[in-house]
């Protein structure tokens, strides 16, 4: 690969290495061999590893949260939100969530960003069941049991066949009250 890697090119390479091997993956000459170039492309971009691991937490807030939520208010209405939504959030589990939440165990910045995306994600979810017609005390506390829900999947050993990952969906959905 050439020594031109942009700042992102290095971003996801230390995402895919941190869902990977965790945290300690995140080091600039693992990630260079891994890539193929020098420890000087991941200095031109990053100040010093802890730059490139805020730089890391951002990048994940942007594709598990941000990205996530822009493409259910481009695809979906109010009614169909949530179970667009809860259809992708539980079409596979990610490593990557579990990684960085095993990071946040041990790190005070890492957990200031999970607690800052576990908000935003419910935040999101009840603003969803607001829109869909349900009352604000009570899309509060549902989108908090959609979330755990989906939280305990995150966090799961056991993947879930498609048939029974879809007769949960539809529970979730019913839960969520939305439709149906």
């Amino acid at each position: 690969m050439s020594e031109q890697l942009s700042a992102t090119d290095w971003l996801d390479a230390g995402l895919k290495a941190l869902a990977a091997s965790g945290v300690v993956a995140l080091k600039a000459d693992p990630l260079a061999k891994a890539l193929g170039v020098s420890r000087g492309s991941f200095y031109w971009h990053f100040r010093d590893v802890e730059a490139f691991q805020t730089a890391v937490l951002a990048r994940w807030r942007d594709i598990a949260t941000e990205r996530i939520i822009a493409n259910v208010e481009k695809h979906a209405d109010a009614a169909q939100g949530v179970e667009y939504l809860l259809r992708g959030a539980f079409a596979a589990r990610s490593d990557l969530e579990v990684a960085v939440r095993s990071w946040a165990t041990h790190d005070a910045a890492a957990r200031k960003t999970v607690r800052e995306i576990d908000q935003r994600r419910m935040t999101y979810i009840e603003a969803l069941l607001e829109r869909a017609g349900i009352a604000a005390e009570t899309a509060r506390a549902r989108a908090k049991i959609l979330y755990w829900a989906f939280l305990g999947f995150e966090l799961s050993d056991k993947p879930l066949p498609g048939k029974e990952r879809d007769r949960l969906i539809e529970e979730l959905v019913r839960v969520g009250g939305t439709h149906g």
